[in-house]
């Protein structure tokens, strides 16, 4: 059998802690080959060392069955390798093509052609089916278009092999479907893909093969056409998982979150959020459903501080907490698990037990007459890692070298043990494996159980529907109905998502009404 790459008892040490212990992986040519684990199991990190940012201790990589010691980015793209990074690698003020030809600049005469690189970016964009403008700005474009350019920027170098690391972990569920078939068109142009994910839907509607890694070694490769969901979620966790969240019937009391009228503008100045009215009662999950760019992040961001609303109100336990500072409306109550982790979530360069001790450090029993105890600091971190599982070498590890997933179980174990009265959960199981969501929607419901109110947003309409008691369907900018899960269908949610009104007539905000 030809590989295109073949990776042989790959081991990565950083320190005493071995994040890839003997792994191998081989990739045909034109196949999507899916390497599947939880959450800091160490997929990212094999990747890493196969784009040359990581030298293994131990291991022989071979490309086209010749063997290369890849010791940086540029020796993997001489050898037609490209990454597709989770968090995107682009200047913001930049062009398109000014970002793809970054260190790869064409010249004439001395200068940079930019008009000839546009040319050919244009012509790679219509092969693929990838539709970017060339002389758009990344901070104009979408999620989902930013990630077309990284794309673009692999293909621009000549890349033959392209890794995607997590690549629909930002997606909206349309975005995903586009980029399932652009990966599909790239595999009957020649290419081959090498795709790090663990979300198994997509593993089985797009990979050919799956190599399983959990917590650092390899268990195995299948093809994906001979197994389930269920077999290669119990081979990355090394369980049987549960896909349906059990729970029992909520038994809301009094309005904790009241939000009328509400209007909020983006930093444009166009409101996104149009007299908006919202309520949710202690003892229930009302989940929001919507697409992306509705009003979600307006609407999150009004309430928890993070944006100033124009007009309207918000209260909580019937204070009013309407454009009052972030940390006044945590101590009002409000626990928050941001939609964006490394922007509203964590500071990247602090510990992990420091980020955990960010929304308590000036309260005892943390501080005491202005002073921190860090012993008190180092329980709650503990208490955190261990109850959430967060896989890290410890507290003082910073939170950057945290894979994603369990930067969000970082912030979701800090938010939670605060016991707010109401918790919004904005995309909470974004990045992480089918165990820890499992895992997160439990914690979401026991938060239920004890009395308190919880407001999920997702664009996982399937998470919505098993978590929410109440779900609420956001359309440009105002909720248009409130129905009940087991009243309602994925398909009918659909059709409210797009504008389509329950028979012409939207029911009252606030009211459990069923979609005939």
């Amino acid at each position: 059998m030809d590989y295109v790459i073949e990776m042989l008892g790959i081991r990565k040490e950083f320190g005493s802690f071995v994040a890839n212990d003997n792994i191998t992986l081989q990739l045909k040519k034109g196949e999507i080959h899916a390497l599947l684990g939880e959450n800091g199991a160490g997929k990212s990190t094999l990747m890493n060392v196969l784009f040359g940012l990581y030298q293994p201790e131990a291991g022989e990589i071979k490309v086209k069955g010749k063997t290369v010691k890849v010791t940086d980015p540029n020796v993997a793209n001489d050898l037609g390798i490209g990454m597709v990074h989770q968090h995107f690698m682009l200047v913001e003020n930049f062009t398109v093509t000014e970002n793809i030809i970054l260190g790869n600049e064409l010249t004439k005469a001395g200068m940079v052609n930019i008009k000839d690189a546009a040319k050919k970016i244009q012509k790679l964009s219509e092969m693929y089916g990838l539709d970017v403008d060339p002389n758009a700005k990344i901070e104009d474009i979408s999620v989902g278009m930013q990630q077309r350019v990284e794309i673009l920027k692999t293909l621009y170098r000549g890349a033959d092999i392209l890794i995607f690391d997590e690549p629909t972990a930002s997606l909206t569920p349309q975005e995903i479907n586009e980029l399932i078939q652009i990966m599909k068109r790239l595999i009957q142009e020649g290419k081959s893909i090498i795709l790090i994910t663990h979300k198994l839907k997509e593993i089985m509607d797009v990979s050919d093969r799956v190599t399983v890694i959990r917590k650092g070694e390899g268990i195995g490769t299948v093809i994906t056409a001979e197994t389930n969901p269920n077999e290669l979620a119990s081979l990355m966790v090394g369980r049987q998982v549960e896909f349906k969240t059990v729970k029992s019937e909520a038994n809301p009391t009094d309005d904790t979150l009241v939000v009328k009228d509400l209007v909020v503008a983006d930093y444009r100045g166009i409101d996104k959020v149009k007299g908006l009215n919202l309520t949710v009662r202690k003892g229930e999950i009302l989940g929001i459903a919507g697409i992306d760019g509705n009003g979600q992040s307006e609407l999150i961001e009004a309430i928890t501080g993070l944006r100033k609303a124009k007009a309207g109100s918000v209260s909580i336990n019937g204070k009013d907490i309407t454009n009052k500072k972030p940390r006044k409306i945590t101590e009002a109550g409000v626990g928050h698990i941001p939609q964006d982790r490394h922007k509203h979530g964590l500071v990247l360069d602090f510990s992990i037990g420091h980020n955990i001790a960010l929304q308590t450090y000036y309260q005892k029993p943390i501080s005491k007459s202005g002073i921190m105890n860090y012993k008190k600091v180092s329980e709650l971190a503990q208490k955190v890692i261990n109850d959430f599982d967060v896989r890290t070498q410890g507290e003082h590890t910073p939170a950057r070298a945290l894979s994603g997933g369990n930067q969000q179980k970082a912030i979701i174990g800090r938010e939670v043990l605060r016991d707010p009265d109401l918790l919004i959960a904005a995309l909470p199981t974004r990045g992480l494996d089918v165990g820890a969501i499992e895992f997160i929607h439990q914690r979401l419901i026991e938060q239920r159980d004890n009395g308190k109110a919880v407001l999920l947003l997702s664009f996982e309409l399937d998470e919505v529907m098993n978590v929410s008691d109440r779900i609420a369907v956001i359309y440009d900018g105002q909720i248009v109905d409130t129905l009940l899960p087991k009243e309602t269908s994925e398909q009918e949610l659909g059709l409210l998502m797009a504008g389509q009104k329950k028979n012409s007539n939207i029911a009252k905000q606030g009211d459990t009404t069923h979609v005939e």
